[in-house]
């Protein structure tokens, strides 16, 4: 690891160290998780990626394809993106992928997981926004992945039928949400069956929607521990309602585009006018 990546991979080595920031656990963290998009939106190639975790690195926990955009490109491309980000210390999410194999491939969903797991990847996000498939299959999945692969299953749980693509919110709205206690016991099952974070689906709740569910993301989070999920937070207004709510060390997942104002946030260095010198962290003393 040249001296560069280690510098950008260390907290405590930083630009104007004299002034504060809230402090922040040194990865691998547990808590104040950041998931950034990797190519989506943005085709993200190897140099532009490097440039993201060479100024922002020490900040970024969790990388995640999305779209199935892995599968567009040559391997070759592929495993540079993830030997990219394990030099440093991050960890590569698949994406929720695995609904496309399920419904068009569904006898090679464990092709799925050892390809991923031959290539590098470190999590499989397991989801079914799109879906009618019951929670005992889902739950089945994360079983398989945390028992036979060398991969860590992250189940997403959601209130939205139809939830993952971006949909008008009046067509989600014919669509119905489900009860919350529903994606609550799912999560429980998932977190027994070997899964160590979830993922919470941001459409129904703060995405696509007419009026924000914020109940629902408290009843969530106050049910499964602020510790083991990873809110979605497409956005800076979402993210700053987590941050203002949960405080700054709550997981989010969050567009490429959008980590250094969100670590801004998180820091204490900056923020919004509800937000700019009021986010702080207290450890007391951990010695």
């Amino acid at each position: 690891m040249s001296d560069s990546t280690a510098n950008a991979d260390d907290i405590d080595d930083r630009a104007f160290d004299f002034l504060h920031v809230n402090e922040r656990e040194d990865k691998p963290r547990e808590t104040g998780i950041t998931e950034i998009r990797g190519p989506y939106y943005d085709p993200m190639g190897p140099r532009e990626l490097r440039d993201i975790l060479e100024t922002m690195g020490a900040y970024v926990d969790i990388y995640k394809f999305s779209g199935g955009s892995f599968a567009l490109m040559p391997e070759d491309a592929v495993r540079e993106l993830i030997d990219i980000c394990h030099e440093y210390d991050v960890k590569v999410s698949t994406g929720g992928y695995v609904e496309n194999v399920l419904v068009r491939d569904n006898d090679k969903v464990e092709r799925y997981f050892e390809e991923a797991e031959r290539l590098g990847f470190d999590i499989v996000e397991l989801s079914s926004g799109f879906l009618a498939i019951g929670t005992d299959d889902m739950v089945r999945m994360t079983e398989l992945v945390a028992e036979e692969y060398e991969l860590d299953p992250k189940p997403e749980i959601n209130v939205q039928f139809g939830a993952g693509g971006a949909t008008d919110p009046e067509i989600l709205e014919e669509q119905g949400q489900q009860d919350p206690e529903q994606a609550i016991e799912e999560g429980r099952r998932h977190l027994d069956a070997g899964a160590d974070l979830l993922m919470v689906e941001a459409e129904g709740i703060t995405e696509e929607v007419v009026e924000w569910r914020t109940d629902v993301a408290y009843r969530i989070a106050n049910a499964l521990g602020i510790e083991n999920l990873v809110f979605e937070a497409p956005g800076p207004e979402m993210f700053e309602w987590y941050v203002k709510n949960f405080g700054p060390e709550i997981n989010l997942f969050v567009d490429n585009s959008q980590i250094v104002e969100l670590e801004c946030m998180r820091s204490g260095l900056w923020g919004k006018a509800t937000t700019w010198g009021r986010t702080v962290t207290w450890k007391g003393d951990r010695d």
